[in-house]
């Protein structure tokens, strides 16, 4: 085990437990908290950080009698990548780095400094890269949707493959293709990543976010966030002089991204080696995670506090996955449309449709946690929905559906009398009835 200063680090390696939250139900979340997971592994806490459940086993309930799969709507995530820019890292760094020049820290704090640099040296010139775990991800992703839909792949099969412009995005969508291409050179393939698509792959609603922060979600979240941001016992481990910390050192961000500095490496190859985590007791990253869990509710979830409309940014993003099924569904050949793009756009999608009923509007963030509402069942990296279409043959009018939420059987708020599965019309006529429901008030 590594030590850091005579401090013996634990490293939790793998993702045992990662694979058996991401299997929960919302039900079962309900009778637990968080903290529960976190304290069996800290990595937990990553929220959007948070590495896929990649070695699930996961069941499928039969198709009715006669129906069979024949095409795949799909949206997901890149995979895992570093850290999108330096700023995450230089702020603890430069907090630290200054401090050690005025020899104000401890060995322990000297040692979190080291750590620090390294990580910054492993990440130079890759920011926002994906990582090989990312690509490794897609290639499983893919080899399932083959092993669980073979209809879908079969024979000469049309996969159109769409990416945003972002290149670990563009990089997640030819590692999946790879990999189907791999287990059948027949497919007929197309990619593309282009501005031309971006309208509706990683629409940024310009009116909406600029409602994201109302007076009321302003106050409510600083009240939420309060008493969860000062780490004072940190701070002391790292300095050596309490008048310093008090009059030079912004300990509110050198906790917060310390602390993400030490999560996101679970993506990177200094997961292995890294013991950053270790230095946050699970109380501390219990309230990381719920202040994180609170940002993503209201900053892209249906919160009332300001006005629960933030998830209709994807409006035109399912308005294309309804028409693209629709030209899908008029034609007798099988295969698959999977677009690749950014937890911006997985979280709000997921919301829209209501998955899991991930639409709940929920007033006060103290009873997030409670209720359920876990942004990081959502989208870790790699994160998809896939919408799989079955029927008996071309000229079956009776198109059923079923939606997986990572791989997972989803619910959606449909008629569910035959759920998991529901059917085609039902979720053309809710769903357009609900986005002309909302432009009508534009």
């Amino acid at each position: 085990m590594p030590m850091r200063n005579g401090k013996i680090q634990f490293t939790v390696h793998g993702s045992w437990f990662m694979v058996i939250v991401f299997c929960l139900t919302v039900n079962s979340i309900h009778a637990q908290s968080a903290f529960d997971f976190i304290s069996r592994n800290r990595n937990f806490s990553a929220s959007n950080y948070c590495i896929y459940p990649d070695s699930v086993d996961h069941i499928m309930t039969p198709a009715p009698a006669g129906k069979k799969p024949f095409y795949i709507s799909h949206y997901g995530r890149h995979g895992s990548r570093y850290l999108s820019n330096r700023k995450g890292y230089d702020i603890p760094y430069g907090i630290l780095a200054k401090a050690d020049s005025l020899d104000k820290l401890t060995p322990f704090g000297k040692g979190v400094l080291k750590e620090v640099r390294d990580i910054i040296d492993d990440s130079e010139g890759r920011w926002g890269d994906l990582t090989g775990l990312g690509k490794l991800q897609h290639r499983h992703i893919a080899s399932r949707m083959v092993k669980h839909f073979p209809e879908v792949f079969a024979d000469d099969a049309v996969i159109d493959a769409k990416s945003t412009t972002v290149n670990r995005c563009v990089l997640s969508m030819g590692a999946a293709i790879q990999q189907l291409v791999a287990l059948n050179p027949k497919l007929r393939v197309t990619m593309k990543a282009s501005k031309a698509d971006m309208w509706y792959m990683n629409h940024q609603d310009t009116l909406l976010r600029s409602t994201q922060n109302t007076p009321a979600t302003k106050q409510a979240y600083a009240e939420f966030c309060t008493p969860r941001e000062h780490n004072d016992r940190l701070m002391h481990l790292l300095f050596n002089d309490s008048i310093y910390i008090k009059e030079h050192v912004d300990d509110l961000w050198l906790n917060y991204y310390l602390l993400k500095t030490a999560l996101i490496q679970q993506n990177t190859s200094m997961g292995a080696r890294s013991t950053l985590i270790e230095d946050f007791s699970f109380e501390e990253i219990h309230q990381f995670w719920q202040k994180e869990n609170a940002w993503w509710y209201f900053t892209y979830g249906p919160s009332p506090l300001n006005g629960g409309t933030q998830p209709y940014t994807q409006r035109y993003l399912l308005r294309q996955i309804i028409h693209d099924a629709d030209s899908c569904i008029a034609l007798p050949t099988h295969g698959a449309t999977l677009r690749y793009g950014h937890e911006t756009v997985m979280l709000p999608l997921t919301c829209l449709l209501g998955i899991n009923a991930y639409d709940y509007q929920i007033e006060r963030l103290e009873d997030l946690e409670h209720e359920g509402w876990w942004a990081c069942l959502i989208f870790p990296m790699a994160s998809n929905i896939q919408i799989v279409f079955y029927r008996e043959d071309p000229k079956d009018k009776d198109v059923l559906i079923k939606i997986l939420l990572n791989e997972n059987e989803a619910r959606l708020p449909l008629p569910d009398d035959l759920a998991p599965y529901y059917r085609w019309a039902d979720f053309r006529d809710y769903y357009l009835k609900k986005l002309d429901a909302y432009d009508s008030t534009r």
